[in-house]
């Protein structure tokens, strides 16, 4: 970071920090994810406290020591010795050295300083509501996700030995977007759905119709049923609760009965939540036989919490996900108002996922043969493919991506598929 670039940073800073304490109408999802670090805001809760700019958190965060030095000589900044902090002296004119020395693309990717420069001079163009809705929601954060549940356990500590069984992420740490997954038309439409379910919840319970919100992900592994699962995450603002069954289950098979109502107890109170259970055959397969009690109570357990769990009456959108849907028993079913399939790719599927992985990569391979050759493989495996072919093309020095490497891809994952497909007994 050049020394400009640094002045620049420090003073949108002291300028959105003024412009949020002099107007109340603006909240903490009118700060940048940066800003909300160096204020120090780790919640929404309680009186709307003023906020301050101070050396050791600009240090902290944006790596700038002494930063009243970078700006010894600006005439509109005041650095307070007492407490080592810095400020603004006025907006107006703060605002114009802004725009002049180059600040306008930082404005339009901080909302409170779009809202500001809109209300001083409509004509610079830029549209506050289209930066706030860019900007990622405080609600996403790690941060507010993690005052929640040390909330939660305040209040309850038995919940803890359900959080041990559980990987949580809040939106922000979600890699995967809606755009890096080949979607059906068929799950496009149902993700519009439950968008549209979310935001007429009231008008939903006031008809009495529950029955949304449970979903049955099936197909082979490789699909992408995780990655949507995740993705989804993003595009409704809501932290996923992963859940591996395998895990929950205890080798004291009567725990996993208590270990099961304590993961729910968990998505109820962190709802808006997602709660995502992988391997969803590993407990609810057929309970046909001579299954061990306590792991038909475990199924039982299961099969109860799915019953009494709501997106519309919780917000709480569940997912299971299962490789082998045959395994189910119909009582497992009944309780999913949705099965959506997840099919490996035909060859134009495989061909968009190919051009999409393949998009910044330096390559003139032909992708409608690579497409060709590569019937039977998932989504996965032609990530894998471009993966290979990548590592293959810089251990020979080249950045340019070669058919060679390609098909070296491809023989890795046909090689790994004989190899899962032998029998060593």
């Amino acid at each position: 970071m050049t020394r400009d670039e640094e002045i620049l940073n420090l003073i949108e800073l002291l300028l959105t920090a003024e412009i949020y304490n002099q107007n109340t109408n603006l909240n903490v999802n009118d700060l940048t994810p940066v800003a909300r670090e160096v204020y120090g805001i780790h919640s929404m809760d309680g009186e709307r406290a003023p906020i301050v700019v101070a050396e050791s958190a600009l240090q902290r965060v944006l790596g700038i020591p002494d930063a009243h030095l970078r700006l010894d000589k600006h005439p509109l900044t005041l650095y307070e010795e007492f407490g080592h902090r810095l400020r603004i002296t006025s907006l107006p004119a703060g605002l114009t050295w802004f725009l002049k020395n180059g600040g306008k693309p930082l404005i339009e990717k901080n909302p409170a300083l779009a809202w500001y420069a809109h209300e001083q001079d409509p004509s610079i163009g830029i549209s506050y509501e289209k930066v706030r809705e860019m900007n990622p929601r405080f609600e996403d954060s790690r941060v507010y996700l993690d005052r929640r549940i040390s909330r939660m356990l305040a209040e309850d500590d038995k919940l803890r030995s359900g959080l041990d069984l559980i990987i949580i992420s809040a939106p922000e740490e979600v890699e995967q977007t809606i755009d890096d997954i080949i979607c059906s038309p068929d799950q496009l439409s149902r993700i519009v759905k439950l968008k549209v379910a979310l935001e007429h919840l009231e008008f939903l319970k006031s008809r009495r119709v529950y029955d949304i919100g449970k979903l049955l992900f099936i197909g082979p592994p490789g699909t992408g049923k995780t990655s949507l699962a995740f993705a989804l995450a993003r595009v409704l603002h809501m932290p996923i609760l992963e859940v591996r069954l395998s895990m929950v289950t205890s080798q004291y098979l009567g725990e996993t009965s208590k270990n099961i109502d304590r993961i729910f107890d968990v998505a109820r109170l962190l709802s808006p939540c997602i709660l995502f259970i992988d391997e969803f055959d590993f407990l609810a397969k057929s309970r046909v036989g001579d299954d061990h009690g306590a792991m038909k109570r475990a199924v039982n357990a299961l099969l109860k919490n799915i019953d009494r769990i709501s997106l519309i009456r919780n917000k709480v959108l569940l997912i299971g996900a299962t490789n082998h849907p045959q395994l189910l028993d119909e009582a497992a079913w009944r309780r999913f108002d949705e099965v959506i399939p997840f099919d490996l790719p035909d060859i134009q599927t495989r061909e968009l996922i190919l051009r999409r992985l393949l998009i910044e990569s330096n390559t003139e391979v032909d992708i409608p043969n690579i497409a060709k050759n590569t019937d039977g493989f998932s989504g996965a495996d032609l990530k894998m493919l471009v993966r290979e072919a990548i590592l293959s093309a810089l251990t020979d020095g080249r950045s340019e991506i070669s058919t060679e490497d390609v098909k070296k891809g491809e023989s890795l994952i046909k090689t790994r598929d004989e190899h899962r497909a032998r029998n060593w007994i």
